[in-house]
């Protein structure tokens, strides 16, 4: 080093204070010996904050630099001013150098904390597989080279012996495998009961049970027909002939509009799109609230199961004919569900039994839960047991949602508090016991007869194909202009502006639309809480209500 270690002696002299005590009695300090790079496991016990910032300088900076730093500060004369300038130079000197290893301190405790986490996850799986046997331990025998060149469609009939619970695996198709995938001709089963569910003028909002749900399985009706390798969708949903509501709620077929696609060259084949199909169930000049139609679930099974038997050897006649040397009286092998899909408890029931009756997978979604209620009703303290059964038929909901996990292969949720504090309510699912079958599973070992649905949180989306767009160019002016003198504005104002607008101070403000019906559970007091306390947001934008009674 520089002048041989003197600049050490001075750093340790200024942040010990002790320099001039060792001038005053003439003791000069010895060189300091280079401190080992890895200390002791006893030397690391007694902390010493000297050596720590002796080395995190040493190791930070060259020697030059120190001892210009070091030659600049000792040329002042008084040696009190001297120490006190030296020891801020030093700490600014080892915050630099700490503020240079910070980002190696985040990136290793990062890296340390992801190792944790997977040695955790070993940890767990080796712990569940503890119990095991020596021969469940063993992995599962790869087939022989012939059965491993065997396609998937192929080892399709052999697994069909039994219907596979947790060993269903979900996962994203690239765009690869979308490309071949379009020959797949699909045929895919949505069931929803109760409500009044048509493809257009939706009556949302008319009671309790035509709310957010039909709009939802209609979208996505929509959409599972729009998907590449997608045949036929079919929405299964209760046929209505009450003079109370519109006549098209009594049509046993609708033919839902095809949603526009880059690649969508139409249907050629015929049979193919999306269809909302209503059956008969219980009384059909009455329309039956959800809480009442339990008693004709069987009913519409029964219906549900002729129908999609037809329909599928129907696709099968017209998409896999029997070949040109077949025998006259050979016949197409039908085209079965891919999945069949069952919305709110109802439906999960009539799902769980047609996917059990086929021998096809079966996929729920809740959209709210019987449990859930339960629990806020008797938290609110209106109602009591008794009469929250016979108002809502809670028991019973809560049972077709028990035989829907019981049978479902996948649950279908929009958050994961979702799954942690509603689903798990429900005797059919734990998520620790959930995630530790997965690990079988993927070990290749026995799940000891124990199977539950896997959950997979897919967000609701929106269908912008019926979004107006304008230019950007010109959008703020117009919407200005519109507000200012509607007159002369190019698109007319909505008449709903004239009842919204008065209560405006600055109507200008993007706007935060929230639209539901009068319900407690919508949780709209929270919205207008957040919105309050928050003086940001209310800079930002304007907060409308809609609510729909």
């Amino acid at each position: 080093m520089a002048v041989g270690n003197e600049w050490i002696n001075g750093y340790l002299e200024a942040i010990l204070d002790a320099g001039s005590k060792l001038r005053v009695q003439g003791v000069s300090l010895p060189p300091l010996e280079p401190a080992p790079a890895l200390a002791s496991e006893e030397s690391s016990a007694a902390y010493n904050p000297t050596r720590y910032f002796v080395e995190e300088v040493v190791r930070s900076f060259d020697d030059q630099a120190l001892h210009k730093t070091w030659t600049k500060v000792v040329a002042m004369r008084n040696s009190q001013e001297r120490n006190n300038r030296l020891e801020n130079l030093c700490w600014r000197i080892w915050n630099v150098a700490r503020q240079k290893k910070q980002v190696e301190r985040d990136y290793s405790q990062e890296v340390a904390r992801r190792k944790q986490e997977q040695e955790l996850g070993s940890l767990e799986a080796a712990e569940d597989l503890s119990e095991l046997s020596e021969g469940e331990k063993e992995t599962v025998p790869k087939p022989d080279g012939a059965a491993a060149h065997l396609s998937a469609d192929e080892q399709q009939p052999q697994q069909r012996t039994r219907l596979a619970r947790i060993n269903s695996e979900v996962r994203l198709v690239s765009d690869d495998e979308d490309e071949q995938s379009k020959d797949r001709n699909l045929y895919i089963v949505l069931v929803s009961i109760h409500g009044l569910v048509r493809g257009e003028n939706m009556e949302l909002g008319r009671d309790s049970d035509t709310g957010g749900q039909v709009k939802y399985v209609v979208e996505l009706a929509r959409a599972l027909a729009a998907t590449a390798g997608v045949h036929r969708v079919d929405l299964l949903t209760r046929q209505i002939s009450c003079p109370d509501v519109d006549w098209t709620y009594g049509e046993p077929v609708e033919m839902l509009e095809r949603l526009s696609s880059g690649d969508d060259d139409g249907d050629e084949s015929g049979g193919g799109g999306a269809y909302i199909v209503r059956l008969p169930c219980g009384p059909r000049d009455q329309y039956i609230p959800k809480e009442e139609l339990w008693p004709h679930i069987p009913e519409f099974v029964d219906r549900a199961l002729s129908h999609v038997t037809n329909v599928a050897r129907a696709l099968g006649e017209q998409l896999q004919p029997p070949p040109s040397d077949a025998p006259a009286t050979a016949l197409a092998a039908p085209v079965w569900p891919y999945v069949i899909h069952g919305h709110y408890a109802d439906a999960a029931e009539v799902a769980a039994n047609l996917a059990s009756a086929l021998n096809v997978p079966m996929v729920m979604t809740g959209h709210s839960l019987g449990r859930n209620k339960l629990e806020q009703l008797l938290k609110l303290g209106r109602m009591h047991g008794p009469e929250i059964q016979g108002t809502y038929k809670i028991a019973r909901r809560i049972e077709a949602e028990e035989t829907g996990l019981d049978t479902a292969e996948m649950v279908v949720t929009s958050t994961k508090q979702e799954i942690e504090e509603q689903w798990g309510l429900y005797d059919g699912f734990d998520l620790m016991v959930e995630r530790k079958l997965r690990v079988r599973q993927r070990r290749g070992v026995s799940s000891l007869g124990r199977y539950m649905p896997r959950m997979a949180v897919i967000p609701p989306g929106m269908d912008f194909s019926f979004v107006d767009t304008q230019d950007t160019a010109d959008g703020d002016g117009a919407d200005l202009q519109m507000l200012i003198d509607p007159v002369k504005a190019k698109k007319a104002l909505p008449p709903i502006w004239s009842e919204i607008l008065r209560f405006f101070t600055n109507p200008h403000k993007p706007m935060i639309l929230a639209l539901s019906r009068p319900d407690p559970k919508k949780n709209i007091t929270t919205l207008l809480k957040a919105y309050g306390e928050s003086r940001k947001l209310r800079e930002l934008a304007n907060l409308v209500t809609y609510t729909l009674s």
